[in-house]
C-alpha cells in the first residue's frame, strides 16, 4: 500500500481513548473476526457518514446536520434555482454531485481528517480534535480567500487585526452551534441574524462610546455596515466554468482581481438594515455550466454578480478613513456603472451605486 492508503494511530495510547475503545469496525464497518486483509475490510467505509458514526453518542450535534451549510448544498442550489429553472435542475443536480459534493463535510473531515476536496489526511494520526486546527480544516476549504485575507497573504495587504494583534482563530467568532447547524435552517451563509456580529455582547458592543467618534453613531452608523469602513482590498473572483476530462471532474477561474468596491446592499433587510455595505464579484457567468446542456441558467440576471461581502482583513485604520473625502466624491472605492460588465448591468442594477456622494468642503 502506498503511505497515504494507511490509517496511522498509536496503537497502545488510541484504544485506551473514548473512540478507540469501540473499535474500528463500530464506525468503518467490515468484519472484525477475519485475518485475512481482504475478508476482514468487506464492506469497510473509508468516510463514514456522519448519522451513522456519530449519532448515537452525539445526537444533538447529528440532529442539525442535515441543515448545516457545512453539509448540505443549500447554499448553491438556492443560487442556482434563482438562476435556473425547474426544468433545468436535473442537469445542474448532476453539476453538483461532480464539483460540489466533495466540499461538503462529514463529522470526520473536521475533527478526525482534512476535508476530502484537499485529498484527505489525518490530523493527528487518529486521534479525534474536539476544537479542530483551523489551518488543517476551515482554512482548507476557506483559504483562498478568507485564510489569504485573515492572514495578510495578498501582497500588500495587511492581515486581519484581529489575527495580527490578538491571533484570534476562526472559532473565537463561529461558534460551534453555527458550524453545526444549530442555529436554524438557513438557505445561504448570509440569511438569518448578521451573526457573528462586529458588536455582539464581549467585543464592541459600545462602540460609539468607547471611540468617542461621531461617525460611531448617526447616519454613518445606521446606513453603512462596519466593513465600509474598516475593510480593506479583497479578492475578487470573476467566471468558472466546470467540465470533465476522461471522467475526471475540473474547474477553470479567471485570474482574481484585487478590489475594495462599496455598493448598495442587495441584502437589505431588519437584520442588515445597511444601505451600504462592501460588495464582492463571485465567480459565475451564463456560461459557467455550459458542459452540461445549454442555457441551463436563463435567469442569470435574478441575483448580483456582486454580492454582499464581509471580507476578513478589518483595520483599525483603512484608506477610507483618512479623510472625509477618501469616500465623498471619491468613484474609486463605490461599485459603479464603470465597473460592471455590460452583460452584467441588469443583474446588479440594485448594487450599482449611482450617485457618489458628493465631496466635503
Amino acid at each position: 500500500m502506498e503511505a497515504w492508503e494507511k490509517v496511522y494511530l498509536n496503537q497502545e495510547s488510541f484504544f485506551e481513548t473514548v473512540h478507540g475503545r469501540y473499535g474500528c469496525i463500530t464506525c468503518h464497518g467490515g468484519v472484525g473476526d477475519s485475518m485475512d486483509f481482504e475478508a476482514a475490510h468487506e464492506g469497510i467505509v473509508r468516510e463514514p457518514a456522519s448519522a451513522e458514526a456519530c449519532g448515537d453518542c452525539h445526537p444533538d450535534q447529528v440532529a442539525t446536520d442535515a441543515t448545516s451549510l457545512h453539509s448540505n448544498l443549500a447554499g448553491y442550489t438556492a443560487v442556482l434555482e434563482a438562476r435556473s429553472a425547474p426544468e433545468k435542475m436535473d442537469q445542474l443536480d448532476e453539476m453538483m454531485g461532480n464539483h460540489c459534493e466533495s466540499c461538503h463535510t462529514t463529522c470526520g473531515q473536521c475533527h478526525v481528517s482534512r476535508p476530502t476536496n484537499l485529498g484527505g489526511g489525518l490530523l493527528a494520526g487518529h486521534e479525534f480534535k474536539e476544537i479542530p486546527p483551523m489551518n488543517l480544516t476551515c482554512t482548507g476549504c476557506h483559504g483562498s480567500r478568507i485564510d489569504d485575507e485573515y492572514k495578510g497573504k495578498n501582497e500588500g495587504v495587511k492581515a486581519d487585526v484581529h489575527w495580527m494583534k490578538a491571533g484570534m482563530s476562526c472559532f473565537e467568532c463561529h461558534s460551534a452551534d453555527e458550524l453545526h447547524g444549530a442555529l436554524g435552517e438557513f438557505e445561504h451563509r448570509y440569511d438569518g441574524a448578521a451573526t457573528p456580529g462586529c458588536q455582539d455582547a464581549g467585543c464592541h458592543s459600545d462602540i460609539a462610546a468607547e471611540s468617542g467618534l461621531t461617525y460611531h453613531s448617526g447616519f454613518h452608523f445606521e446606513a453603512m455596515s462596519c466593513q465600509v469602513c474598516h475593510s480593506t482590498t479583497y479578492k475578487n473572483c470573476y467566471s468558472c466554468h466546470v467540465a470533465q476530462q476522461d471522467g475526471v471532474p475540473y474547474y477553470q477561474i479567471e485570474p482574481s482581481v484585487m478590489a475594495f468596491k462599496i455598493g448598495r446592499n442587495p441584502l437589505q433587510s431588519e437584520d442588515r438594515p445597511w444601505e451600504y455595505v462592501p460588495v464582492r464579484h463571485v465567480p459565475v457567468d451564463p456560461e459557467s455550466f455550459a458542459y452540461y446542456g445549454e442555457d441551463l441558467l436563463p435567469n442569470f440576471d435574478a441575483l448580483p454578480t456582486w454580492k454582499y461581502a464581509t471580507p476578513h482583513n478589518i483595520q483599525r485604520n483603512t484608506p477610507q478613513t483618512e479623510t472625509c473625502n477618501s469616500c465623498h466624491g471619491n468613484s474609486e472605492v463605490f461599485l459603479t456603472a464603470d465597473d460592471v460588465l455590460p452583460e452584467e448591468q441588469e443583474a446588479n442594477a440594485d448594487v450599482i451605486v449611482e450617485e457618489v456622494p458628493p465631496a466635503m468642503p
